[in-house]
This record gives C-alpha cells, structure tokens and sequence, in this order.
C-alpha cells in the first residue's frame, strides 16, 4: 500500500479534518482575546464556520463541498444518537413532572408557527411578482432557526431534488442567519432584563467545568479499572446504533419502493434526510432495553456514561454547525435575497414574540429563563440557549437548561409530523395548502393542550 501524500484517498480525510480542526482552535483563540466577540455570544463554532466559509470563500483553502456536507449530515445524526442515549438529562434544576413533554410541545409548536410565517413569505412571494419560487421553500425556516444547519442541509438538498434550485444554499443561509439573530436579539434581550433590574448578579463568572466524580460516574456504571475503556464503550454504542439506523433506513426504503413506487420517490429522500429521527428513536429503544434488563437483574451494570455521551454530541454538534455554516455557497442564493431576508428577519421577530407569550405563561416561575433558552434554541442550538441562559442563571439552578434536553427528547416524536409536512407541502400547491391548514390545526392541538395543563396547575 502506497503511505505517501499520493495516495489521496489514504490522507484526505485527515487533512481536511485537521483544517477543520486549527479552524476550530483558531476560533477558540479569537473569542477569547477579542471581548467585543466574546460579549456577542456566538458560539465558536459558529465563528469557525464563518471563519471557515470566508477562508474557502477567497480560496485560500480547498474543502470539497461534498465532504462538509458529509460532515453535516453524520454529524446531526451521532449528536441525537448520543444525547438519546443518556440515562437522564443533564442541569441541576431537574424541573417538574412532566416538563420534558410540556417543553417538547412548545418547541414543536414554534417549529410550525416558524414554518407557516415561512410558507406565507414564500407563498406571497410567489403570486406577487416571483412565480418561479417554489412556494414549499418557507418550511425551511423551522429546519434552519429551529433544527440548525444539519436538518437545513438535508431538507434543502431534498428540495433541490424537487425543484427548488439553490435549496441547499438558501436552507444553510438562513441557519446562519439564525445563529445571528439569536445572539444578537439575546445579548439586546439580556440588557434590557439587566436595565429593568431584573438581573440580580452583576459579576457573573462562567462554570469552570471541572469534573467530580459524581458527574463523571453515576451509581452502578462499569468501572475505571475495566480493560475496555470507557470512552470506547460510549463510541462503539452510538456507532453500532448508526449502522442499525443505516441498515432500517434501507430496509424501510427498500421495502417502500417495491410497495409504492410513486410515494417512495417523495418518502425515501426524507427518510435518508431524517435520519436523525429514526436513529434517535431507535437509542431510546436500545436504552430501554437496557434500562430494563438491569431492572431484571440480567445487566449487572449500566454501560451509558452521560458526561461522555454528553462530550461525544458535543463534538458531533461542533464539527456539524462548523461544515454546514463553511458548505454555504452565496452564489446560489442568485434571486433569492429577497425571500431570504424576509424569513431571517420576520423569522426571528415572530419566534420572539411568540416565546415570551408562550413561556409566560407555561414557565410562571422563570419566564425570563425559560424565554432565552428557548429563544436561543430555536434560532440556533442547544448551546446557544445554553449561553444565553447562563448570565442570569449561571450555575443552571433553575429547570430551563434541563429542559432543552429533556424536551428535545420529547420534541423528537412530537415532530415526526413535520416529516408529513415537508413531503406534502412539496407535492403540488393543492397538498400545499392542505399541508397550511394540517399545520394550524396541530398548532391549534398543542397550544390548547399547553394552556389547559397550565390552568389545571393553577387550580
């Protein structure tokens, strides 16, 4: 075997995952020393991603544009594999019964308030001067602000399949756009609560994020002393929950295009795009199962390290925002500025009002907390309602930051839906709106269901 540089295919890999990598560090590097960034609150993935983008942009670094997409799309689905695979959800504040799946409605929910804000821009867009936009294009802006640069890839990749030149551009713009707002209506939102006087600590300092043992390991998990190492036995169960997600994924592909051939061309791409969901399901399958054998007696012990799953989706996460942000090609975005900017900035003005509604009334105790992290979730990720949680509740006492978690999980089967949604609204522009109306209506079911436990709990 040929070990040299010529052997592409030997080292080509490790060369773009090691740009990718000092692109990362370099970030890290800047936000540090640069104050007016790191009072931004971008995430310095974020950055990298934009650092990235520029340095391809100007061609001072050649990444294929089918590799960055590849780490997207692997990258979302081991980030879901791993955070459903974790015994409980992280955070002190451990929130009451029933929060995972109260918050799991309410981000779904703003999943369908963003995509019919997006329909109505695309849709009007369409019959007002632009009849070539294909009017499903607006459903991307829950992909992009709610789900993030992987779920806007693969969706805007199924588009472009269907129709909508430019899809995967335009889906990764407005993610981008996404992680702008967040930070920048969070850190406008933050000193207005900080005007108000509503944010009681003046000197906050960020967790210094050292590790005890009672994080690190929970009661009855596999030993240090084990001769398998403990990271390897978190990597070998996400991965071998991959290849299962891979191998139903065909199968169910497989088996829909010898069933119906005509829905199987609409049907497989979303299932191959939402990989995602299925892989999730299915480790909260294997998690089961496995929380049930120890219940039997027949698992001595638990094989699921949280704080290392944690660390895995993490990365996972990390390199998928820094890809799906550098892959962003502008040129394609050649007739669609206009929609673009309308669903960036009435995507980002409907979300907040939206939220700081919803979260007064569902989070009574820690609206302001429970607005930010939510806020900053829904226009970027995890972590960026993370950062925006932390200056006004900075050791995460409150439920808020457990509550991304825990809803998240919950927010995976409440939006298998929004599968539905995006096949039929591609369809023709009578199953558009029928998709419309299928939206108001789920809306309409979770909003009444969240205002009605809310009263209940006041009674």
């Amino acid at each position: 075997m040929d070990y040299s540089a010529a052997n592409t295919g030997l080292w080509n890999f490790a060369v773009q995952m090691g740009i990718i990598a000092g692109v990362l560090l370099l970030s890290n590097v800047v936000l540090r020393k640069s104050a007016l960034i790191r009072r931004s609150l971008i995430p310095t993935s974020v950055l990298a991603g934009f650092l990235l983008l520029a340095i391809r942009s100007v061609g001072l670094l050649s990444i294929p544009q089918s590799f960055l997409e590849m780490v997207t799309y692997h990258g979302i689905a081991i980030g879901f594999i791993a955070l459903s695979l974790r015994t409980v959800g992280e955070g002190k504040g451990g929130g009451p019964k029933g929060a995972g799946l109260k918050t799991g409605a309410v981000i779904i929910s703003t999943y369908l308030v963003q995509a019919l804000v997006g329909l109505a821009i695309s849709v009007g867009l369409a019959f007002a001067g632009m009849p070539g936009l294909f009017k499903a294009a607006g459903i991307l802006l829950p992909m992009a602000y709610g789900q993030g640069p992987g779920q806007a890839n693969n969706v805007g990749i199924t588009y472009e399949a269907l129709g909508f030149a430019g899809g995967q551009s335009f889906g990764l713009s407005l993610a981008a756009a996404g992680y702008l707002c967040a930070c920048l209506v969070g850190v406008l939102y933050l000193q207005y609560l900080s005007r108000k006087g509503r944010i009681t600590r003046k000197a906050q300092e960020r967790l210094s994020g050292s590790v005890t043992v009672d994080m690190f390991q929970d009661q009855g998990e596999i030993p240090l002393s084990e001769s398998m190492d403990r990271l390897s036995i978190q990597v070998a169960l996400v991965l071998l929950c991959y290849l299962c997600t891979y191998l139903i994924t065909n199968g169910l592909t497989a088996l829909l295009a010898q069933a119906a051939p005509g829905l199987s061309r609409t049907l497989s791409p979303l299932l191959w795009g939402f990989n995602f969901i299925i892989g999730s399901m299915l480790a909260m399958g294997i998690k089961a199962v496995m929380g049930l054998l120890r219940r039997t007696k027949v698992m001595t012990r638990q094989y699921q390290n949280n704080y290392l799953l944690s660390r895995i989706s993490g990365m996972a996460f990390d390199l998928m925002i820094i890809a799906g942000i550098a892959s962003i090609d502008f040129r394609e975005l050649q007739g669609l500025w206009l929609p673009f900017l309308l669903m960036a900035v009435a995507g980002g003005g409907v979300t907040l009002v939206y939220l700081r509604w919803l979260c007064a009334k569902v989070y009574a105790d820690y609206s302001d907390e429970g607005f930010l992290s939510l806020y900053g979730m829904m226009c970027g990720t995890i972590s960026s309602g993370i950062l925006l949680l932390r200056p006004i509740d900075p050791n995460l006492e409150t439920p808020a930051a457990n509550n991304l978690v825990t809803g998240s999980s919950f927010g995976i089967v409440l939006g298998v839906p929004m599968l539905v949604f995006i096949g039929l609204a591609a369809e023709s522009d009578a199953m558009l709106y029928v998709t419309v109306g299928l939206i108001v209506l789920y809306l309409a079911a979770l909003v009444w269901l969240l205002l009605r436990g809310v009263r209940k709990a006041k009674q």
